[in-house]
Formats: structure tokens, C-alpha cells, sequence
């Protein structure tokens, strides 16, 4: 059985040798939509809330009562430290009370084995796996990882500022769009020239595995300073959002695909929110056919945050005989994805 709290999802899972038997997800966009973005003390008192509610959904879903579950699993980190507090003590809990073992979850490490989770209902399938190159990308992440074997990756690079996510989200804001903005712009941009404005490519030729999207941002916000009232025509807006969204891919996919190169994978995989912009879809997936590399995409219902992806990577650690963390350990708000062999 799996918690996952990290920031404005509360999820809770169970999975069975690779299959999940129950994905349960209270969302809370509606709530934070007022505000322009996640409240922590918000978040934290909506994980209260549900949690209790979305545990029972998911064993009743799952058909299974608490003496069959043999392990426990919660994100420990990153995320909002209120947030995680909630979803950890209550693995912690759990386990204490069935003594069984229990796993602290780093979130961008269950993010890299949600691709492999396919189908209705969801399984994960292990006998496909192949080295890969892992693009993570969400609202507060964009990560580039090299995953060599299960249980075993290397950390290439990460964004120096903003996330893509972000980015999205704060130019949404600066165009006066609604709280996510990421879909609205998807939505948008499809009706849209990707061409009708050339925003720049932060990074995009450097020899390395970093991001950066700030400038991006603030190129946008300078646009829009010296064209006023621009977004206020439907169509330049459609225009400027396909134009911000094709320079976001661009970076994306040209980082990806040269780390893959550079590393000589047959296989990328992507995850994480962002992940479900069909544009970036659509282009990793063009990008990968044309270089010969397969593709795997985490399903649109595993790429935001869910307790299934948490608890197929604490399943698979108990499968390679780790024995999990004392039930004392304490939440990782700034944890950091580093490099496991």
C-alpha cells in the first residue's frame, strides 16, 4: 500500500506483483485555482481531509483488507514539507501497526519506472526494460536521467531556475490565464502558429544536460510589455501561446535526444505533468522515430502525482531484499535525486 502527499494530490495505491489494483487521486486544482498556485497550509489541510477517505477507496477497490498487504510505502521527499508530513506518518502508522516493512520513496525516482506501467488496469512490465534515457518534467522539476538498470541511474542534469512546468504556469499568469495554466495553453496553442513569434531557446546548443527557463519567461514578459493589449485578441494569443509552447518543447526534446545519443540508448522515456502537452508528446515521439530510439510515454493518468508509481518502486526495492527505513525517519522536503549504482 502506497501514500503519496508531495504537494496537491492525495493518492494512495495498491499494487500486487507489478499490478495496480487501485490508483486512487483527490485532486486539489480547483481549490488552489483562486490563488494562482498551490497553498502549502491549504494543501496540507485538504491531505487531512482526504487521506482517510481515498485509503479506504483504494483497499475497497483493490478488494483487499489491511492483514494482506506486506509492505507499506510513502513519498518521503521532495515537496511541500506540510504536505509530505501527512502521507509519510500515516505509512509510518501503517506500518507500525501491521509490522510490516516500510519505504521512503524519493518522488522523481518513482517517476522514472511510471513509464513502464501501461495498460487498463495498469501493469508494470519489467521484462521490456532497456536502458534508457528519463526525461522528468513538471511544474517544479525538469530532470535528465541516465537509467542503466533498475535500482541503478545517473543524474545528467537539471533546470538552473525555473522548471518547464513553471514556466508554463508563470507566463499562463502573465497572459491571464487560469490556475494550472500548463493545459490551457496546450488547448491554445493547438489553435495557434508556432511560428508567429520567435521566443528563445534557453540552453538548447550548450554541451550539456542542464535547463534554464527564466529567460524565457522574462522574454515573455517584455513582449507583452511593449505590445499592450495584445493577448486581449483571441488570435495572437492562440499565436503567442503555440509560440511559447514550441520553445519550451524545443529545448525538451533537443536535450533529450542528445543525451540519448550521447549515451547510445535504444530507449527514452519521459514523466512527469508536463508530459501530457501533446506537443511534447507529438515531438519526442517524431524525434524518436527519425533517430531510431523507442519511445515510452508514462499514461496521462500516471504522469502527475499518484501513489501507484510509489508503490511499484517500493515493490520493486522489496523484491531486490531491501529492508526499508527505520518508521522514525523523518520527511526530505529538498531531496535531491542523485546517482544510485
Amino acid at each position: 500500500m502506497a501514500f503519496e502527499t508531495s504537494c496537491d494530490e492525495t493518492s494512495v495505491a495498491v499494487v500486487d506483483r507489478g499490478r495496480v489494483l487501485s490508483n486512487i487521486v483527490a485532486s486539489q486544482t480547483q481549490l488552489h485555482e483562486e490563488y494562482g498556485g498551490v497553498v502549502p497550509e491549504l494543501a496540507a489541510r485538504e491531505h487531512l481531509r482526504n487521506l482517510m477517505p481515498a485509503a479506504h477507496a483504494a483497499l475497497k477497490a483493490a478488494r483487499i483488507t489491511t492483514d494482506r498487504i506486506d509492505a507499506v510505502a510513502a513519498t518521503q521527499g521532495p515537496g511541500l514539507p506540510s504536505a509530505l508530513m501527512t502521507g509519510l506518518r500515516a505509512g509510518e502508522t501503517l506500518a507500525f501497526v501491521l509490522r510490516r516493512p516500510f519505504f521512503g520513496i524519493h518522488h522523481h525516482e518513482a517517476h522514472l519506472y511510471s513509464p513502464w506501467i501501461q495498460g487498463s488496469p495498469p501493469q508494470a512490465n519489467f521484462d521490456e526494460f532497456a536502458p534508457n534515457v528519463s526525461l522528468i518534467v513538471s511544474g517544479g522539476h525538469t530532470l535528465l536521467v541516465y537509467v542503466e538498470a533498475e535500482l541503478q541511474h545517473q543524474v545528467l542534469g537539471s533546470t538552473l531556475d525555473d522548471a518547464a512546468g513553471e514556466c508554463f504556469d508563470k507566463v499562463g499568469k502573465m497572459l491571464g490565464l487560469a490556475y494550472p495554466a500548463g493545459p490551457i495553453i496546450d488547448r491554445l496553442a493547438a489553435q495557434g502558429n508556432p511560428r508567429a513569434f520567435d521566443f528563445p531557446r534557453p540552453m538548447i546548443s550548450e554541451p550539456n544536460h542542464n535547463f534554464s527557463f527564466s529567460g524565457l519567461k522574462t522574454s515573455v514578459r517584455y513582449f507583452l510589455r511593449d505590445r499592450p493589449g495584445l493577448a486581449d485578441d483571441a488570435k495572437a494569443l492562440a499565436d503567442l501561446c503555440a509560440s511559447v509552447q514550441a520553445a519550451i518543447v524545443d529545448v525538451l526534446v533537443t536535450k533529450t535526444l542528445a543525451a540519448a545519443k550521447k549515451f547510445r540508448v535504444s530507449c527514452v522515456t519521459a514523466s512527469g505533468g508536463v508530459t501530457c502537452n501533446r506537443a511534447l508528446r507529438r515531438q519526442l515521439e517524431s524525434a524518436c522515430t527519425n533517430a531510431g530510439h523507442k519511445l515510452r510515454l508514462a499514461q496521462a493518468e500516471l504522469c502527475t502525482d499518484n501513489a501507484a508509481m510509489i508503490g511499484i518502486l517500493a515493490e520493486r526495492m522489496l523484491a531486490r531484499k531491501a529492508t526499508g527505513i527505520p518508521l522514525d525517519e523523518d520527511i526530505k522536503p529538498g531531496w535531491q535525486l542523485t546517482t544510485r549504482h
